[in-house]
């Protein structure tokens, strides 16, 4: 049975999906200010960039074969080493999901995030425009979910820190 073009390319788009689900039904009887941006960061973190990895995790270890057909390149050792980048990815989204998580943390773990997804986003517009790689897991949902998992970490955890400076404000 095959999965249609359409339905792979917007899997990815799931986890993100997930979180901003969770997080609306968790804020929405929510007044505070500081306790709804701390229950969007944790669901993102945790859905997305958590879940979302250990997918990846999960699905190059898993169904290399099927994997490398998605992704429209050959079947190669180097998705082992993605798998597990991907882990680092998910240990990271479930360590910025910790209620004892500064803002600075979840910054950091963003921009090491940041890092490998927005460096795999380039990858994939470069096969995707170079050698004409219009594979599902190459182009759609994909190129949204590496762009995102990173920036959103990074922006709530700014916004955390900008609450926290209103909320508490510096010595003189």
């Amino acid at each position: 049975m095959e999965i249609p073009y359409v339905a792979q390319t917007l899997f990815p788009l799931v986890w993100p999906l997930i979180a901003v689900v969770g997080a609306l039904i968790r804020t929405r009887k929510n007044p505070s200010p500081q306790a709804r941006l701390e229950i969007w960061q944790r669901w993102w973190a945790v859905a997305a960039l958590g879940c979302g990895s250990l997918w990846m995790v999960l699905a190059f270890l898993g169904a290399p074969g099927v994997m490398a057909d998605v992704i429209g390149f050959a079947r190669s050792p180097f998705q082992f080493e993605i798998a597990f980048a991907n882990l680092g990815l998910a240990v990271m989204g479930f360590r910025a999901a910790s209620s004892s998580a500064t803002a600075r943390e979840r910054i950091t773990i963003g921009l090491g995030a940041g890092m490998f997804l927005w460096g795999a986003l380039i990858g994939h517009v470069y096969q995707w425009f170079a050698n004409g790689d219009h594979a599902p897991g190459n182009t759609g949902g994909v190129l949204v979910c590496d762009l995102l998992f990173p920036a959103m970490v990074i922006v709530f955890a700014r916004r955390a820190q900008r609450l926290a400076a209103v909320k508490e404000p510096a010595l003189v």
